[in-house]
This record gives C-alpha cells, sequence and structure tokens, in this order.
C-alpha cells in the first residue's frame, strides 16, 4: 500500500508550488521501516570503543580528570 504526504488534490495548483507538492505527492512512505540494524551496529560498536578506550587509558583520564576538578575548584 502506498502512502504519500499530500493528496493529489494539491497537485491541480499552478506555478512554482505546483512543483514541488508534485514532488513530494511522489515520496513513497508505504515501505518505509527505517534502518534499525544500523543503529544497533552504530550503538555497539560506539560502546565497544568506550569499552576499549577506558580499558587502555583509563588510569590518565582519571587523573586529568581529577587534575581538572582540583584546578577549577582551588581557583574558586
Amino acid at each position: 500500500m502506498k502512502r504519500s504526504i499530500f493528496s493529489s488534490s494539491f497537485s491541480s495548483c499552478r506555478g512554482f508550488g505546483a512543483r514541488w507538492v508534485g514532488r513530494l505527492n511522489r515520496i513513497d512512505l508505504g515501505d518505509e521501516r527505517g534502518d534499525v540494524p544500523g543503529w544497533v551496529l552504530v550503538t555497539l560498536m560506539t560502546a565497544g570503543l568506550v569499552v576499549a578506550l577506558w580499558t587502555v587509558a583509563g588510569s590518565t583520564l582519571t587523573d586529568v580528570f581529577t587534575n581538572a576538578i582540583a584546578k577549577v575548584t582551588s581557583a574558586i
């Protein structure tokens, strides 16, 4: 089943707007399922990068954060 954003009654308009409505009327929304597997893969890869980075440089990142907080709080 094909659905469109605009109904075909708007395509009878003349001029510049009619061209845009005609283009938008041809957008097929019937088969839109999204890209869930792609987003799951991106999320898992991001989590994997965070874990790998934390494993390699966790103590250094903790020291950098602690020093930065100490400098900010001592300036007040």
